[in-house]
């Protein structure tokens, strides 16, 4: 995987809250979104003590972060549905920041976590179920890191690094599940042939 990993300049940046023991999970998606996304900044969340280069970050003014958070659970005036729906002004980049863990854990560091209460929490209403095969959820709403991710690049406008992380999760999930399985990769199949064409638009001096 290492030799196919992209990197798409973007507007937007990335903010990863990891619960406990995700980031070892082999499964994880999130660092898919490290790979892709340049700005992507990562952070352990523990409920007693913050990591104080995550409170610089979320003070820094070239940022309007965005709690990724499903709307339902949120006083109705915290809940915007795209990037420019509050707060995003002076030509500010949207950093999405995202609770990367089980439903249980994210439902936890949203609810424990008071540094993030100044912020709009940005609802996200996709239009298809989520193609992640790696663990089973009970609810076809439910979207690993990753399609979290490539949801908010789109309503940025990042669109290449929306498809090409998409892409990427595919190739991802095609290597875990052949490793699983000890089947032989299939290198010009065409999740990788995609992968391949949407990084080759990239521009080298990017």
């Amino acid at each position: 995987m290492c030799a196919l990993r992209p990197s798409v300049p973007t507007r937007a940046g990335m903010c990863l809250l990891m619960a406990d023991i995700e980031p070892l999970k082999p499964s994880n998606t999130g660092w898919l979104v490290a790979d892709v996304v340049a700005d992507t900044f990562a952070f352990g969340w523990a409920r007693t003590e913050t990591d104080p280069a995550l409170l610089t970050l979320l003070a820094d003014p070239q940022w309007q972060p965005y709690v990724v958070f499903p709307g339902e659970y949120v006083a109705p005036e915290r809940v915007v549905h795209s990037v420019d729906g509050a707060g995003d002004v002076a030509g500010k980049r949207p950093l999405f920041i995202l609770l990367d863990g089980t439903w249980a854990e994210a439902r936890k560091m949203f609810g424990r976590s008071p540094y993030l209460n100044r912020f709009p929490v940005l609802s996200l209403q996709p239009d298809q179920i989520s193609q992640y095969q790696l663990r089973r959820s009970r609810r076809n709403d439910h979207f690993c890191t990753s399609e979290v991710a490539a949801l908010c690049l789109n309503l940025a406008g990042d669109h290449l690094a929306e498809r090409t992380l998409e892409a990427y999760l595919e190739v991802f999930t095609h290597h875990y599940l052949h490793a699983k399985n000890q089947w032989p990769v299939v290198w010009d199949g065409a999740a990788h042939q995609r992968l391949q064409e949407l990084s080759a638009r990239v521009s080298p001096s990017a």
